[in-house]
């Protein structure tokens, strides 16, 4: 066990500020009140926190095809109407319309990532979190649902430097298919998604049968659920499959994509799961993950009500902490949960003993997006009433085809690690040749800001002798 997690949080206000267009369900802006809401409780306190660099083209393209990241790079919407073949052919269309600043938003949140998975190469944190990232839908050459870049892929490519083996996890309500996709063909990445499937759900793939091929058959999990699955259940599900795939696997890092549009009340998502419970249930599979104690990168994902977002990955920021938050989380039960599930009938009557306790609960604290937490100011959320369509035989099949798939998976894959890649180079800046007049971003400007810790103390010559080291 390690004594205490080293937390690194990646964050840039830009990231949030962009605009998808009139009634499209994507909101960035549902980042910056996550932050504000983690500032709120004063997590950051506990973490190191970043802003992120703007990843290079050249580093979009360790995965993206060339001409896709270039596209993207000069497209605006001034200019749209000229390409409208190149739009038809990246898939630049409704689901992911072109707007202003549309690169430097993928920039960021790629960034974000590429960056947590370095420093955790680097050993330099045990826990990196990127909840701008998780954008898992994005393919090799063409943008899809809302995604535009994928993040996750480039993060895992990083990771693969160092590690011979990354478990990737996804409890989206939507199938990961594009970082499934990407793997589909290797062994040296385990993808595990839970997500709704069926009823031509986007993306429309993700059934139990999609288990990988050539060097990668079996290692391809599918947990294909329907409407209305069940805090309960989900949890049960969760951690049976995932500790029997670390104990077969043994990954030597995990990323676990968190989105949070399995909320009740999401504008897309079909899941019964309360604020309670989907707290309960997602910073449950958080709690499962971390207490591995292998390097761990957490993203985001979907999640289209966004004071729920907000809340949700607030909350598990702070079991990433293990922060317990007033009226956030209820870590007595949940502890004992992560121990061994308990029944539908004891979970209902500890949620009635906790709603009975509200008039002794924290609100929300002050912060600059309180009014969208409104009228009660509290973490939590009504219950959802989608009637659960996963009755225990459908569950229990579907548990009994993953369970069984991972028996062909005698041991670890091992593979002959090779000089580890360096990280692209990052161009440095002549103070001398900058026009004075010349506006620099903020990206810049922390380029030039020489940290502290650089030097010896006393001395800024980093070849200071140090006799007797």
């Amino acid at each position: 066990m390690r004594s205490k997690d080293r937390i690194s949080y990646f964050y840039d206000g830009d990231v949030g500020s962009v605009y998808f267009g009139p009634n499209h369900p994507m909101k960035p802006h549902r980042l910056c009140m996550t932050h504000h809401l983690v500032l709120s409780y004063e997590l950051h306190k506990k973490m190191e926190i970043y802003r992120p660099h703007k990843a290079y083209p050249v580093e979009l393209a360790q995965f993206h095809s060339a001409d896709y990241v270039e596209f993207l790079h000069r497209i605006t919407p001034d200019t749209q109407h000229l390409f409208s073949n190149e739009l038809a052919r990246y898939n630049l269309e409704e689901d992911c319309p072109v707007f202003e600043n549309l690169f430097e938003f993928c920039q960021i949140y790629a960034g974000g990532t590429i960056d947590a998975a370095r420093r955790l190469n680097n050993q330099l944190c045990d826990i990196a979190i990127n909840w701008a990232g998780g954008l898992h839908h994005a393919k090799k050459c063409e943008a899809s649902g809302f995604c535009y870049i994928n993040d996750l892929v480039l993060g895992i490519l990083e990771l693969l430097k160092h590690h011979a083996r990354v478990l990737y996890i996804d409890i989206d309500v939507h199938h990961g298919d594009g970082v499934e996709e990407a793997f589909y063909f290797t062994d040296r990445v385990m993808t595990v998604s839970f997500h709704k499937y069926g009823d031509k759900f986007f993306p429309g793939t993700g059934d139990v049968k999609e288990i990988g091929e050539r060097e990668g058959k079996f290692y391809a999990i599918n947990v294909p659920l329907k409407d209305g699955i069940d805090d309960t259940s989900f949890t049960r599900l969760f951690k049976t499959i995932i500790v029997k795939v670390v104990e077969i696997y043994q990954p030597g890092v995990i990323v676990l994509q968190c989105g949070a549009d399995s909320l009740a009340g999401d504008r897309l998502g079909c899941f019964n799961l309360s604020i309670d419970g989907a707290n309960l249930l997602h910073a449950e599979c958080v709690r499962i993950v971390k207490k591995f104690n292998l390097p761990l990168l957490v993203t985001g994902g979907g999640g289209y009500t966004k004071e729920n977002v907000a809340r949700c990955w607030t909350v598990e920021t702070g079991v990433l902490l293990d922060t317990e938050l007033p009226n956030g989380y209820q870590g007595q039960y949940a502890s004992g949960l992560a121990e061994s599930i308990i029944d539908t009938m004891t979970l209902n009557h500890m949620s009635v003993g906790f709603l009975n306790q509200d008039s002794n609960c924290s609100q929300i604290p002050e912060n600059e997006y309180i009014k969208y937490f409104g009228p009660e100011y509290l973490l939590k959320i009504p219950n959802g009433h989608i009637e659960n369509l996963n009755s225990k035989s459908y569950l229990g099949t579907i548990k009994m085809q993953v369970l069984e798939n991972l028996r062909y998976i005698q041991h670890a894959p091992g593979v002959q690690m090779q000089e580890v890649p360096p990280d692209f180079y990052i161009p440095d800046f002549d103070e001398d040749e900058q026009n004075p007049d010349e506006r620099v971003d903020q990206h810049t400007r922390d380029k030039q800001i020489q940290r502290n810790d650089e030097y010896y103390e006393g001395d800024n010559d980093n070849d200071h002798n140090t006799d007797g080291v």
